[in-house]
């Protein structure tokens, strides 16, 4: 493989070593600078093997098939131990499973996760508990860039205005509540548009006009036109280890009118609206024949991945199911015809002050947020 200046690795060290090969015997026949070469070539060897191993040092692919059931059984015990004063993480439990059925979640019984946490009460590690503690270690980085951030605690402001501290999901469904919508797991289907290529998305089919919400809270890193999403968003969560998608939004209004590049967004709040839009060079063109959100999420546990041909995209079909659980409620306003989210949230991720520091939530002045 060749890195991004396009050399392969292995040509570049050879090369490297051969320079500084003819540098030492240069520097040897000049006796004065013989100690000189004898402290300096340790160190520029031990700083290129440090460069390589920064640049490598990373996970490359992540297959997540953790399924619907385990992921909830997990987070019921979650929020089971925190409620007790015992707190036990759900993406640690997920992790250690992970490791026993090496990834392959059809072996799922919740019998096993149960197990796991009654010897986890009695003392035992989970190093200990995984059976092999490296990939435990890899399991554990991997479903954390997945899931790290999605169980929490945050402020939200009930009807009467009064805030609440609650712990729990603080990612939401990207469909509105009360909105229908319909799917199944779809992720690494065939497409054919503009060259052959697996789907990697998940599509949730629903009608035109229907509010799209941010899954996690983030920032805005793109919006407008893409040949084969049509008009979509892109939004990097706060640790920027997610990289959440939104496409083939509405013909003519696809955006919220709060929304632009750069915005600090909260997880419900209302960022655009369902459509068909894609499948075209040209801008604002309905060449998608059923209405319907594509929406993905990418990995990145390095920047060169993100725009490149390591990209990681997982299949979302099990994690959108588990975030019906926690869907935002919206109210239209008739002069704008905008949607915004009823009920306030603070999402403490991104280190915004809590409800007791502040008077108001922060944000944009007149932005309904939830």
């Amino acid at each position: 493989m060749e890195e991004r200046g396009g050399e392969p690795v292995l040509w570049r060290q050879r090369r490297a070593l051969a320079v500084l090969g003819l540098l030492g015997v240069t520097l040897c026949l000049i006796g004065s600078w013989g100690p000189l070469w004898q402290d300096a070539a340790p160190a520029a060897a031990q700083e290129q093997t440090q460069e390589q191993t920064q640049e490598e040092d990373f996970i490359r692919w992540v297959d997540f098939d953790v399924t619907y059931q385990a992921m909830n059984d997990a987070l019921q015990v979650d929020l089971q131990h925190y409620q007790q004063g015992n707190p036990l993480d759900w993406v640690t439990l997920l992790s250690c499973l992970a490791t026993r059925y090496g990834g392959d979640f059809s072996q799922y019984q919740k019998a096993d996760l149960d197990a796991l946490v009654q010897q986890w009460e009695q003392g035992a590690s989970w190093e200990s508990l995984s059976g092999h503690a490296g990939n435990f270690a890899y399991y554990q980085e991997a479903y954390r860039a997945v899931l790290g951030e999605f169980v929490g605690v945050y402020w939200t402001q009930d009807s009467d205005g009064q805030w609440r501290q609650m712990y729990g999901l603080k990612v939401f469904s990207p469909i509105a509540k009360t909105f229908p919508f319909q799917h199944f797991d779809d992720f690494g289907n065939s497409r054919t548009y503009g060259y052959q290529r697996r789907h990697l998305g998940h599509d949730m089919m629903g009608q035109v006009g229907t509010p799209i919400v941010a899954i996690e809270s983030g920032v805005v890193e793109v919006m407008g036109w893409n040949q084969y999403g049509g008009w979509r968003i892109g939004i990097r969560s706060f640790d920027g280890k997610r990289y959440y998608y939104y496409a083939h939004l509405r013909q003519n209004r696809p955006y919220h009118e709060t929304l632009y590049e750069g915005k600090v967004v909260t997880a419900g709040e209302v960022i655009g609206y369902l459509g068909r839009t894609g499948y075209s060079a040209n801008e604002n063109v309905n060449n998608i024949k059923t209405s319907h959100l594509h929406v993905g999420m990418e990995l990145i546990f390095d920047e060169s991945q993100k725009e490149s041909d390591q990209e990681i995209w997982i299949d979302l079909y099990a994690i959108t199911r588990l975030l019906e659980q926690h869907k935002s409620a919206v109210y239209r306003v008739d002069e704008t015809k905008e949607f915004y989210r009823q009920h306030e949230m603070i999402d403490l991720t991104n280190g915004e002050a809590t409800a007791e520091d502040e008077a108001e939530p922060s944000g944009d002045s007149g932005q309904h947020s939830a």
